[in-house]
């Protein structure tokens, strides 16, 4: 166990009046080092070691002075000697080290004067040795005090669980597997941590294995049985004449070591493996970032993107504030004045419990507990600020981890959460020593996280924590599209959301936000969760909010929209999510999380009413419509081939067809889909309609496609597309218009002001990746392309990632047009749509992509754009709108107005959240 703080100065200053007028030569110096450690409590021969033989940089023989590896380098001169040329020495030696000796810290001194180097920090300091004292809090690590900041992207987690999933490896080729393999390696993470955090004295475990086990590593295996039955055994229980190197490890308890697993075996490279693991500083590493790197090597096609398997600390904590740890701040800072206060604040955190009912390897409940201790030492330094000594710091610690609870379907998970859990726990009790300056340690351990192994979606949620204790329900439940569900996953949706209509195109997600909402019934439970933001877009908005308002009458509290989840590592790929807090209470400060820059910072804005778009308005719905809410012309889908992509052709195919047989050249047409209606790219489709037998006999080539097509039809699983193939030469769905449509592609990037819509002739071949209508008005066209539509694209619009994917039953047939205007009104809206086409004329060298891009839009096209949106402001209202949340808070009120409202919402008294 690591001195306390208090001793450790007592020690230093006892040290350096002893030294202070020594000269301490090289005969001495072993005396002044081994005082050194003495003063940390540390035995210096047992780490370190002196004139330690190395290759330096020229290639020739040295001494390093004093190495204790993969900690600190010592270089000592004699008193007045320059300590520049001490450093450059020490550095010298680097070359001849091997990776796991480097150390962490490089010491020079002539005894007197001293200079500490960390070199993962890169920073240097230079003391006397009569101030000791006053630094002795730097070279903590020696007692195994050691604050770190953990960094998202630190390499040391990456490699760290590449290592160990080198080790799996060889493991399961050895044929260890399974169970035992997945509990084997928890232990050795709990091992390897506990080495370099003061849960074991300082470098013991890496010890053992480096002097008590054959290089070969043939008794590696019965070493480390040996050592885990000794971590659970209480020191009461364990043999008189236990071997003293086993003696030291500690008891650990927690059920980690209790059962009885099958034994391992090991081979030479095996051990240099677990040896490069215990080299590196395991208090570097952060238990939230590394569970799930650790999870992830179990699978080698997640370990090639390892940096991708974790929840960014940053993300969680847009999460964790606003569902519980800005008020708690709040209440804080208003209780600093009143200790009493402060002491109700404390018990109130130490009653709070979290239930995570996905919670992977813990992320979200490692952070949230480490938070929670972080607010109990700020109200424990308030209370004592006075100065009083503390006698027994475990009386004061409240905050524990068996207020945290989660359920896990991966069992491998499950375990790695559970140690994790002991860790940050562990690593928050070391905070506490470091700024009470005593000792704290929680062993052997006595509670634990109720981690539970399950099917979440199948469990009683009651069975994990009883709902009357349970303040917080939070977590990232897996995202899983309706087109990538398994068997299982179907039937989990089919249980939860029985005699919902249209479930079936839910996320899989949206499960949890109704096990959620059925849960929390008759309580003042807060719930949050990461989720797709598919959940808050399109037609799965009207699907699941209908039922969360109906039958649940849920709340939304806050809500982050669109951003990307994303984290540093290397090799990552950003998901758009959202954020959405709720519960039942009528929340007083609801905020919503605005991203102007999905992969920037948020602005957040106070609002009144938060509904399930995340913007602004009253809880509305919008469901499906087969014909416009107001009197405008029908928008229709583009015709679908369903032909296996036989009657479509690119360029150079139908150049080739029309040139080796140029009647074919009289059925080819112009083919648009979204991609070349924005890009400009050609394609072309053999449109047979009213073509006769003969003529068709008569150009084999087309004949050959069509009997592709025919045989397509027939092995389709659609019964529908099957019978289409008695008419193989004909779209399976004819929606060509016969005279100039307006089209508006179905997807398109988020990055554009505008969706890029333009009229076409009705020769050219609308596909049934374009929404188009027939006959439509410049007006029409100005009212599609304005500000103001697009602004209800955004916010109801379906996505694919980040992309729109515009669909008339969802977003044109419920957009709300302008009401009862003027012809004056509507005429400035067609010369301005005219304005905006003959602006786009003078670059008949661009596609609509280049005129639409952000960076290289055409500033009269931007000017013409203006000049219409301000006349669809007018058509609106009197006065133009500011900004995008004035406009869409309009549309949904217009809305609500037009359409008879499909939800009553009952008014609920406004709390606070517990």
């Amino acid at each position: 166990m690591p001195l306390s703080w208090n001793e450790i100065k007592s020690r230093a200053i006892a040290f350096s009046q002893e030294w202070e007028h020594e000269t301490s030569e090289d005969a001495e110096a072993k005396s002044f080092w081994d005082g050194w450690f003495r003063v940390f409590g540390i035995s210096r021969r047992r780490v370190a070691t002196f004139e330690q033989s190395v290759k330096k940089a020229d290639n020739k023989q040295g001494f390093i002075d004093l190495l204790w590896k993969g900690t600190i380098l010592v270089e000592h001169k004699s008193r007045g000697k320059s300590l520049d040329k001490a450093m450059q020495q020490a550095k010298d030696y680097f070359p001849g080290l091997k990776e796991h000796e480097l150390p962490k810290y490089i010491l020079v001194s002539d005894f007197q004067k001293f200079r500490l180097y960390d070199l993962d920090t890169d920073t240097t300091t230079e003391f006397e040795l009569k101030d000791l004292v006053q630094y002795v809090h730097l070279f903590g690590f020696i007692a195994g005090y050691e604050q770190r900041t953990y960094k998202d992207s630190d390499p040391v987690n990456i490699e760290a669980a590449e290592l160990m999933g080198k080790l799996h490896d060889r493991l399961e080729e050895i044929g260890y597997t399974g169970h035992d393999l997945e509990v084997y390696l928890v232990r050795l993470l709990f091992c390897l941590f506990a080495d370099d955090t003061g849960i074991f004295e300082k470098g013991i475990f890496w010890e053992y294995l480096d002097l008590h086990t054959k290089s070969d590593g043939s008794d590696l295996a019965m070493h480390l049985a040996s050592i885990f039955h000794v971590l659970n055994t209480p020191r009461e229980k364990r043999l008189k004449n236990l071997d003293e190197n086993l003696a030291q490890f500690p008891y650990i308890n927690g059920k980690l070591f209790e059962e009885v697993l099958q034994p391992a075996a090991f081979d030479l490279k095996m051990r240099e493996m677990l040896l490069e693991a215990c080299a590196l500083d395991w208090g570097k590493i952060s238990p939230a970032i590394f569970g799930s790197m650790f999870q992830a090597v179990m699978n080698p096609k997640e370990r090639r993107n390892l940096g991708a398997h974790y929840t960014s600390e940053k993300n969680i904590q847009k999460l964790i504030k606003p569902l519980f740890l800005d008020d708690l701040y709040l209440e804080f800072e208003k209780a600093k004045s009143s200790r009493g206060k402060l002491q109700a604040l404390h018990t109130r955190i130490a009653t709070l419990h979290f239930l995570d009912p996905a919670c992977g390897c813990g992320n979200f409940l490692i952070i949230t507990y480490r938070e929670l201790r972080d607010l109990e030492i700020l109200i424990l330094l308030e209370l004592n600020k006075s100065g009083q000594l503390v006698t027994d710091i475990s009386s004061i610690i409240q905050v524990d981890v068996d207020q945290f609870a989660g359920i896990e379907y991966d069992e491998f998970a499950v375990r790695v959460a559970e140690v994790a859990m002991w860790l940050i726990d562990h690593q928050m009790n070391i905070k506490v020593s470091n700024q009470f300056g005593q000792y704290f340690v929680r062993l052997p351990l006595t509670k634990a996280a109720k981690i539970v192994h399950g099917n979440s979606l199948r469990i009683d949620w009651e069975t994990v924590v009883a709902k009357e204790q349970l303040n917080f329900i939070l977590g990232n439940p897996p995202f899983i599209g309706k087109t990538y569900q398994d068997a299982q996953q179907k039937a989990d949706m089919e249980s939860i959301f029985v005699g919902v209509k249209s479930a079936g195109l839910l996320d899989y997600v949206t499960a949890w936000y109704i096990k959620a909402a059925q849960f929390i019934q008759n309580t003042n439970i807060c719930c949050a969760f990461v989720s797709t933001n598919s959940i808050s877009q399109g037609e799965q908005v009207g699907i699941l909010w209908q039922e969360l308002y109906n039958n649940y009458q849920i709340k939304i509290h806050f809500a982050h929209r669109t951003f990307s989840w994303s984290n540093e590592a290397r090799g990552n790929a950003g998901v758009h999510c959202v954020i959405i807090g709720f519960g039942l209470q009528d929340a007083i400060n609801k905020i919503i999380f605005d991203y102007v820059d999905i992969k920037g910072e948020p602005t957040e804005l106070k609002v009144k009413n938060i509904n399930p778009y995340l913007a602004e308005g009253n809880d509305i719905v919008i469901l499906k419509r087969t014909k416009p809410l107001s009197n405008v012309s029908e928008m229709k889908n583009g015709s679908k081939p369903a032909d296996g992509g036989f009657l479509i052709l690119t360029k150079e195919q139908a150049l080739d067809l029309s040139t080796r047989e140029s009647i074919a050249g009289n059925y080819l047409k112009q083919y648009i889909g979204s991609d070349e209606l924005i890009n400009g790219n050609s394609r072309y489709c053999l449109w047979l309609q009213g073509v006769s037998p003969t003529k068709l006999q008569s150009i084999p080539s087309v004949l050959k496609r069509v009997e592709s097509v025919r045989e397509f039809r027939l092995k389709s699983v659609d019964k529908s597309t099957q019978k289409w193939a008695n008419f193989p030469s004909l779209f399976q769905a004819n929606r060509q218009p016969t005279t100039r449509y307006l089209a508006i592609p179905e997807v398109s990037s988020e990055r554009r002001k505008y969706v890029p819509i333009s009229f076409l002739d009705s020769n050219i071949i609308a596909s049934n990746k374009i929404q188009l209508i027939q006959d439509a008005t410049f007006y029409l066209f100005g009212i599609l392309t304005s500000e103001m539509h697009m602004t209800w694209v955004r916010y109801v619009c379906g996505r694919l990632k980040s992309d729109y994917s515009y669909s008339k039953d969802i977003v044109y047939n419920n957009y709300p047009f302008p009401e009862n205007i003027s012809d004056k009104q509507k005429q400035k809206v067609e010369l301005a749509a005219q304005a905006v086409l003959d602006t786009r004329a003078k670059y008949p060298d661009s596609s609509l992509a280049d005129l639409y891009d952000p960076l290289t839009m055409p500033p009269d096209l931007v000017k013409a754009h203006q000049t219409l949106d301000k006349a669809v402001d007018l058509c609106y209202r009197p006065q133009v709108f500011i900004n995008e949340l004035n406009r869409i808070e309009f549309l949904f009120s217009l809305y609500e107005t037009l359409n008879t409202p499909l939800l009553k919402p009952t008014k609920k008294q406004k709390v606070k959240k517990n």
